[in-house]
């Protein structure tokens, strides 16, 4: 574990999207005979959520954690209407054709998951490995409807420990262990400094407008299987409201190389960084370099 604590080196990249906005993202460097691991956050979240994630796998691998439009340091967008799944895949293809990436391993937590099974359906064989963080094709509405009722809610709050504990309180069915110092670690991922001093959530509220919309549900399962023959690691937390078991055991059934594994006493979504999900990553990427 020793690693663990050094913060491993990265510099900051920015690229455009098609409607004109500065989007940002981090790149640790990494071996450049490997596919590069792409790192996609869910929707209140940003490129700091994979931090541990790049910590352990940075050098051997290169990690390019992204901040949607909208969180961390991309800019917001014009029209709250373009905070939706095929926009954010359109975002990710500008990036990929700037860095001209060919073929790529996806790590998407929640909605980035979302992104990488559309992404997968847009162009078959480029994803050679994905690690899906609590998500699949099907969601639950239960799990829908909490996040409706969270997001696009303004906090602000006047120290670190008063964000931390607050979260603590509205988050705790999701990492029930967690103690005081897990939660600032925590707030200090999903929240940010003002210049006035006080502690915000790092991203636009108005990600929530599109949610409000009664959406029509499309299928997709014909975009989880575009993945293919590639090396499927599945996550599901154990306490997750968001994927069902049933369906985490469905998808695991229709991949080849699809592999389920349950992180318990977690609910949506593991943090990646309990044992048991570095274990599956490790195996995922041991499976990508076969």
């Amino acid at each position: 574990m020793g690693a663990m604590g050094s913060k491993a080196q990265y510099t900051d990249g920015y690229w455009w999207s098609n409607d004109g906005l500065r989007l940002h993202y981090r790149d640790y460097p990494g071996d450049k005979s490997r596919p590069p691991i792409l790192c996609i956050p869910g929707l209140t979240r940003n490129a700091r959520d994979f931090e541990h994630v790049a910590a352990r796998l940075a050098g051997d691998w290169r990690v390019i954690c992204v901040d949607l439009r909208g969180r961390g340091e991309s800019a917001y967008a014009k029209d709250p209407m373009t905070y939706v799944p095929l926009t954010y895949v359109q975002d990710l293809e500008a990036l990929l054709a700037e860095l001209k990436i060919k073929k790529f391993v996806s790590i998407g937590t929640s909605l980035g998951g979302l992104v990488t099974m559309l992404m997968a359906g847009l162009k078959p064989g480029r994803i050679v490995g994905a690690l899906l963080n609590d998500i699949g094709p099907v969601v639950e509405e239960k799990g829908l409807e909490r996040i409706r009722t969270t997001v696009g809610r303004t906090h602000s709050w006047p120290t670190w420990v008063h964000a931390a504990r607050d979260l603590g309180e509205t988050q705790a069915v999701v990492y029930p262990s967690y103690k005081l110092e897990d939660w600032i670690t925590y707030a200090k991922r999903v929240c940010r400094l003002t210049a006035q001093g006080r502690i915000v959530l790092d991203y636009d509220m108005q990600i929530s407008e599109p949610m409000k919309l009664a959406a029509e549900p499309y299928d997709l399962w014909p975009a989880y299987e575009a993945l293919g023959t590639a090396p499927v690691a599945i996550l599901r937390g154990g306490l997750s409201d968001l994927l069902a078991e049933a369906t985490a055991k469905e998808m695991a059934r229709r991949l080849p190389h699809a592999r389920l594994t349950t992180i318990s006493g977690v609910g949506h979504a593991p943090a990646l960084n309990e044992p048991s999900a570095t274990r599956a990553l490790g195996a995922l990427l041991k499976a990508v370099m076969a």
